[in-house]
């Protein structure tokens, strides 16, 4: 998954505005205890991040 993927799916779940917010301060425990954004710099890839998002939030089926 590229990353202009991964953003789109968390602007059509979050809104976009929260979307940036919510992958700045929310802590993922799958993630290892880090956010979205930690994830990512540290080099998950986005397939990997959107999993975890998927398995804390409540993502529709049609967005996973």
């Amino acid at each position: 998954m590229r990353l202009t993927e991964f953003w789109n799916r968390m602007n059509r779940q979050f809104g976009a505005g929260y979307a940036e917010s919510w992958a700045k301060d929310f802590v993922i425990a799958p993630l290892g205890y880090r956010t979205v954004e930690q994830a990512l710099a540290d080099g998950v890839s986005a397939k990997e991040v959107w999993r975890a998002v998927c398995e804390v939030a409540d993502v529709p089926a049609k967005l996973r």
